[in-house]
């Protein structure tokens, strides 16, 4: 399955709470989209939220941040795992 990161580049009046909160909302509903998400950053600097994740396609991780709590990325780029 391919892997992707999304980003949020600027989630205003976002602690390290809510975006685990978010986080955990995502994880709850990832199986309707055939979504995994593997793991999450948080840059408290920039605000900017970072979404490892293994999809179908980057619409299905569209579709859960959607389901799950709105906080929808700004972008989603497949990427490779490195060594």
């Amino acid at each position: 399955m391919p892997l992707f990161m999304d980003i949020h580049n600027r989630v205003d009046g976002v602690t390290p709470q809510a975006a685990e909160a978010a986080h955990h909302r995502d994880l709850e509903v990832q199986a309707r989209y055939g979504v995994r998400f593997i793991r999450y950053w948080y840059d408290e600097k920039t605000g900017k939220i970072f979404c490892l994740s293994e999809a179908p396609d980057r619409e299905a991780i569209i579709a859960t941040h959607r389901d799950a709590h709105g906080l929808m990325p700004d972008d989603v780029v497949e990427v490779t795992e490195g060594v």
